[in-house]
């Protein structure tokens, strides 16, 4: 195995609540009132759409995805929803400094370091490059053909990561750690804060299905493990593997995945003077030269 690399979930598709759309030939984060599903290919419209979406807006009633029907891959909680503070050079996109509220690894010219983590409101290096919670959630949808393969929610809000966190811990504890087996619904709902000023705040939750109850879920969850077990699925073994692999690498984001997700960890801002723009790239420049050269190749 090669030392240094993060092997992650299989990821076939792609789920999100907005999407980048091109404006004055720049890249822009534009949010959504429904999630997307698209594959791993991009042309110079953007994301192909993942053949999954248009079946489930043909199921939607008005045309919106607001509710997918989903499995996770692990029982472990962990493993489906992996959150930390992060922060990207947001020149090139490489992963600078990762934690957990305790650790980090900070990447520096004399190379990794071991760290404490105060948080993004208490780190004067987080403060300084932008640190923010990032959260990556690996689902199984419904109809897919891969029995590995898993779809990718990544998100920067606290409201996603916290409900999906909270989620994933009550299902794997009702269950008796047997989340793989639930049938589950990944919704996306909204709120207003104060700090939104009365217009909605969309985030993702995880429930059961429409019409199921608590009690049959986790019962029929217990009959399909037994199954599995006889069957010669070691899921235990899997797990181990996948904690593993993910433990291999400094980081989880390699450089190409990256640029993307810098449109929500740092937006352009507005009001930008022109002479700032001209000195310094700004990240939708960055990322609009990026895009051309995947088109180019």
């Amino acid at each position: 195995m090669i030392k240094g690399l993060a092997i992650t979930p299989p990821v076939i598709g792609r789920i999100s609540i907005g999407k980048l759309v091109q404006k004055d030939n720049k890249w822009l984060p534009e949010k959504d009132d429904s999630f997307t599903l698209t594959t791993q290919v991009q042309n110079r419209d953007g994301w192909l759409l993942h053949p999954l979406h248009q079946a489930l807006v043909d199921q939607a009633s008005n045309g919106k995805i607001r509710a997918i029907p989903v499995r996770l891959l692990f029982n472990s909680s962990e493993l489906n929803l992996r959150a930390e503070y992060s922060a990207f050079d947001r020149s090139n996109g490489r992963p600078l400094c990762v934690g957990n509220g305790e650790s980090a690894r900070r990447s520096s010219k004399e190379g990794l370091e071991e760290v404490n983590c105060a948080g993004p409101d208490r780190c004067p290096f987080g403060q300084s490059v932008g640190c923010k919670l990032y959260g990556r959630l690996n689902v199984q949808v419904d109809g897919q053909q891969d029995a590995l393969g898993t779809f990718i929610f990544r998100t920067t809000g606290y409201n996603s990561v916290r409900t999906l966190a909270a989620r994933l811990k009550y299902f794997e504890a009702v269950s008796g750690g047997l989340t793989h087996y639930l049938p589950l619904l990944l919704r996306l709902r909204a709120k207003t804060t104060t700090q939104s000023y009365r217009t909605p705040v969309y985030f993702v939750d995880l429930t059961l299905r429409d019409g199921d109850d608590l009690a049959k879920v986790v019962a029929q969850a217990k009959v399909e493990a037994e199954q599995a077990l006889e069957a010669g699925i070691d899921t235990v073994q899997l797990e181990a593997a996948a904690k593993q692999l993910l433990q291999n690498g400094q980081f989880e984001d390699t450089e190409e995945e990256v640029p993307q997700l810098l449109e929500e960890f740092y937006p352009e801002k507005e009001g930008e003077s022109e002479g700032s723009k001209s000195q310094t790239p700004t990240r939708t420049t960055r990322l609009t030269r990026q895009l051309g050269k995947a088109n180019q190749a």
